[in-house]
C-alpha cells in the first residue's frame, strides 16, 4: 500500500499516520461538499490550527505541513469567493482592512512593549526576534514591502525568560496569514 506521504526513518517522530489521513478524508468531504452530520466544521483557520499526534515513523512533518498549507490557502480561496458572492467584494476586503489595522496598531507599539510578557520564570518568545519580525510586518502593511505568506508560516523565535507571551504573537501572525490570504 503507498503512503499518502513520505514517512519519517523508523526510530525519528512524524506525524501520526492515522491521524493525518482522518483529517485528510475530512477535508476532502468539507471541500466536495458532501460533509456527514458527525463532522466537525472545516476553514481555512482551522485547518491552520491543526495538530497531530506524534508516532515513531510517522509522515514527514515537512510534508505535511506543506500540504496542510496548500490545503489552507485553497479553503481561504474558496471562502473569499463564498463571501464576494454573498456580500461583494468590498465588505470581504473592508473585513481585511479593518483586521490589517487592529495588527497595524499591535505592531506600531514600541520595541519592547508589542506584547504582553511572561513572568521572569516563565519562558515566552524571544523579545528582539519577535520585534525584529514585527518591524518587518510594519513595513509590509505601511509600505507594501515584500513578504510571503510562507515567511510568516515559518517563523520561529527561540525562547527567552521573561519574553512574549506565545499566545498573543501567535493570534497576530495568525491575524496576518487570514490579511495576506484575503489579499491575494
Amino acid at each position: 500500500m503507498d503512503a499518502t506521504f513520505p514517512r519519517a526513518r523508523k526510530n525519528q517522530l512524524g506525524y501520526n499516520t492515522a491521524e493525518v489521513e482522518d483529517f485528510l478524508q475530512l477535508a476532502r468531504r468539507a471541500y466536495d461538499g458532501r460533509v456527514r452530520a458527525d463532522d466537525r466544521e472545516l476553514n481555512s483557520e482551522r485547518i491552520r490550527l491543526t495538530a497531530f499526534s506524534m508516532q515513531k515513523g510517522g509522515y514527514s512533518t515537512a510534508h505535511v505541513d506543506a500540504a496542510l498549507e496548500r490545503l489552507e490557502d485553497a479553503f481561504a480561496a474558496r471562502e473569499r469567493q463564498v463571501a464576494a458572492r454573498l456580500h461583494g467584494d468590498e465588505v470581504w476586503l473592508s473585513e481585511a482592512r479593518t483586521t490589517a489595522q487592529v495588527v497595524s496598531n499591535r505592531l506600531a507599539r514600541p520595541e519592547g512593549q508589542r506584547f504582553d510578557r511572561t513572568s521572569i520564570l516563565s519562558l515566552g518568545y524571544n523579545v528582539r526576534e519577535v520585534d525584529r519580525f514585527a518591524d518587518k510586518l510594519t513595513r509590509y502593511f505601511r509600505d507594501g514591502w515584500p513578504i510571503g505568506i510562507d515567511d510568516v508560516r515559518a517563523v520561529v523565535f527561540t525562547a527567552q525568560r521573561g519574553g512574549y507571551r506565545e499566545s498573543q504573537v501567535d493570534l497576530v501572525l495568525d491575524a496576518v496569514v487570514d490579511v495576506m490570504l484575503a489579499v491575494r
